[in-house]
């Protein structure tokens, strides 16, 4: 063992992932950590083929006992996390039809179902239908802030945008004004109701109805959010766009994607944005950049048909061939996919400037502000240097030792020291300032 004038601190850690383990408390319900990846939060998935269903999954929605309740083209589904039944109404009551297409569960603890042939509600035993809205298409079903219950019905002719209220309903759209009808419908934080239609947008309220001309979706205007700022998210035209003023403008990330034919989008209660697109499987997009969710990567299907946030934070993802959840690990991991030079990883050091330096057998990588860096030129000298220790001593200098040689990072190039045993395993710094050395 060997001293010399400078200073150090012991830091040893092997592994073939380097962990980051969140000292807090966790409350039951966990929302999702947007810095994260989705290949970072924990993933399940029920498969059609598995016989989870019958058929695909078409809408999700949470009702106050806690239950998932989902779509399907052949009926109903209750579904508490591990057993998934079929829900059939009492034998003297009867659904308008079997093919789901939307669902809703209010606040009042009323579920709302959209069938393929009008729509119906569920609440203390008792099943009643609609006749304004029977033999319609009912695509998608929205509470506003009010309490009012707004069902989009969709035909081959003329569609329907009803408002229920107190058992009152009141329609729109039996002069053609709404095309075939809303294809999207949501409320931003301001209070306005949106509706996407086949050649745009309208402004349901506050105020006169206003339309915003908007073509080019040959199957109308279906994804509808918002962004962290409050502004209108749109699925439109292969990307997701920011509606500002009247006017479409690129949502900006960083990335670049292909054209995607996009199915919905939602934002979760910390500002991620999920994507849920045709072929293309489901995306991320958080903290300004975009990460992908495929087949490849364990989802159920690539082509995504709904999505849903529940009460405890899980992000449920349907697909053509299943059912997916995603929910934020107690311990979160980062790997390659995330910009490790590599999974084996032999130490971890807390800089004093709030960076994590974690050095990799090719390499040293540093954590700053949620990104992960390379420390030098790729395939430089710090590349083959195999560091398998690291220390910070009083003054801020970073040390590093490798099975040949110990040195100093200055300016992120390596200075070795001479004549200095190398493969260190621990370094340490004593109140007289020096550096001890074990090897």
């Amino acid at each position: 063992m060997k001293r010399t004038h400078s200073t150090a601190q012991l830091n040893i850690v092997s592994g073939i992932v380097l962990t980051c383990i969140l000292l807090a408390c966790y409350s039951s319900a966990l929302a999702l950590d947007p810095a994260l990846d989705m290949s970072q939060y924990a993933h399940a998935a029920w498969k059609i083929d598995d016989g989870f269903t019958n058929s695909e999954i078409t809408s999700i929605a949470q009702t106050p006992d806690g239950y998932l309740w989902l779509g399907t083209e052949l009926g109903l589904y209750r579904f508490n996390g591990l057993k998934n039944v079929q829900w059939h109404p009492p034998a003297d009551q009867d659904l308008p039809s079997n093919w789901i297409f939307s669902l809703l569960a209010a606040r009042d603890g009323t579920l709302w179902i959209g069938t393929y042939k009008g729509l119906a509600s569920w609440k203390n035993g008792k099943l009643t239908q609609y006749p304004q809205l029977a033999g319609l298409y009912i695509f998608k079903i929205l509470e506003d802030r009010e309490g009012t219950i707004w069902a989009s019905g969709v035909s081959i002719t003329a569609g329907k945008l009803c408002e229920i209220r107190n058992g009152s309903v009141q329609c729109a759209g039996d002069d053609g004004t709404l095309g075939r009808g809303a294809f999207g419908l949501y409320e931003d934080g301001k209070g306005n109701l949106w509706a996407g239609v086949k050649d745009g947008l309208w402004r349901w309220k506050p105020g006169p109805p206003k339309f915003y001309a908007l073509a080019g979706e040959p199957d109308g205007i279906h994804s509808l959010s918002e962004g962290s700022d409050g502004t209108l998210l749109v699925g439109w035209n292969g990307a997701i766009h920011r509606f500002v003023d009247g006017n479409i403008q690129p949502y900006p990330f960083q990335g670049s994607t292909a054209q995607l034919q996009i199915r919905t989008i939602l934002r979760d209660r910390n500002g991620g944005i999920w994507v849920g697109t045709t072929g293309r499987g489901l995306l991320h997009v958080h903290n300004g950049k975009i990460d992908r969710f495929t087949v490849a990567d364990g989802l159920s299907g690539a082509i995504v048909t709904t999505m849903f946030e529940d009460r405890e934070g899980n992000i449920w993802v349907a697909t053509t061939s299943g059912l997916d959840r995603f929910h934020e690990f107690a311990v979160a991991t980062y790997s390659i996919n995330q910009g490790l030079l590599s999974g084996l990883v032999f130490s971890v050091l807390a800089d004093r400037d709030g960076s994590i330096l974690v050095a990799t057998s090719d390499g040293l990588n540093k954590w700053s502000d949620g990104q992960i860096k390379t420390i030098g030129p790729a395939g430089g000298p710090l590349s083959r240097l195999n560091v398998n220790s690291l220390f910070q001593d009083s003054s801020g200098r970073v040390w590093l030792s490798t099975p040949f040689q110990l040195g100093h990072l200055d300016n992120n190039q390596f200075v070795p020291f001479i004549n200095v045993p190398g493969a260190v395993i621990s370094m340490a710094q004593d109140t007289a300032v020096y550096l001890w050395i074990a090897n």
